[in-house]
């Protein structure tokens, strides 16, 4: 039954990365076709990476009721014990590699799917000042000084509060990443004409030069055990929202992401 199990996971974790790859690849090589092409692409992948979900839970369904009956075994014959000690830890390791494979479909859900705004009118400087409170907490654990330098007056852009605060959630934790015997992280407002801009800056390793043009490809990640879609994602939410998304970088001394949003004009 285990290696049963075992080996749907990993046929799961197969169909996954093939259907991200499928998507990646394809999506690329249709720049003469006409949108809806690719909107039906990631719409089918979207529903595939659904379907995937569906037997997934029942398997971890059926892991907790293994392990559960197993325990109960262990605890009603001590001559039992040492004999399944093994099969509980290949229990723990399928279902780590099944929460990963979750964790995997739900991140690859969220960015083929179609982003749907829900616009209103926000002040950048409260919302950075917001996202900066709820990271300092784990800047503080990790040796690393915030700072903000918010704009004299507000800054009101019409924009989806919750999809931005992913964005600069995404871009915090990589300049965290980047940043492993701590540092300093500077988020900066300013008004740039028309736009407002959001500059992150941390004092990590860099980008390397043969890497930079990469940062924002699906499933590209130069970390250990990233996934490569936190990046792409912010991407995708800032193109939503009309606006521009860039870095600065130099290898050894830090990076620099700049958000550069449309100000609300008046009606």
């Amino acid at each position: 039954m285990l290696s049963f199990l075992a080996g749907f996971v990993i046929a799961l974790i197969i169909a996954v990365a093939t259907a991200a790859i499928f998507f990646i690849n394809r999506s690329t090589k249709i720049d003469t076709q006409q949108g809806d092409d690719i909107q039906q692409l990631g719409r089918l992948t979207g529903e595939l990476a659904h379907e995937i979900k569906n037997p997934l839970s029942t398997v971890k369904v059926s892991l907790k009721l293994i392990k559960e009956d197993l325990s109960d075994i262990m605890r009603q014959n001590v001559q039992s014990d040492q004999r399944l000690r093994r099969p509980l830890k290949k229990i723990d390791v399928i279902q780590g590699e099944v929460n990963r494979v979750e964790q995997i479909l739900e991140g690859f859900m969220r960015y083929v799917g179609k982003i749907e705004l829900q616009l209103c009118e926000v002040d950048i400087n409260e919302l950075v000042g917001d996202m900066t409170d709820f990271f300092s907490p784990l800047c503080r654990d990790n040796d690393i000084t915030l700072r903000q330098l918010l704009a004299d007056t507000p800054l009101i852009v019409r924009a989806d509060p919750d999809l931005l605060k992913q964005v600069l959630l995404n871009i915090f934790l990589n300049a965290q990443h980047a940043m492993p015997d701590g540092g300093e992280l500077m988020v900066k407002t300013q008004l740039r004409g028309k736009k407002t801009a959001i500059e992150i800056s941390d004092t990590g390793c860099g980008i390397e030069v043969d890497k930079l043009s990469r940062i924002f490809e699906p499933y590209y990640s130069s970390r250990p055990g990233g996934r490569g879609l936190g990046l792409p994602t912010a991407k995708k939410i800032i193109d939503a929202h009309g606006g521009k998304i860039s870095v600065d970088t130099e290898p050894g001394k830090g990076s620099s992401f700049v958000i550069e949003l449309p100000l609300k004009t008046d009606d």
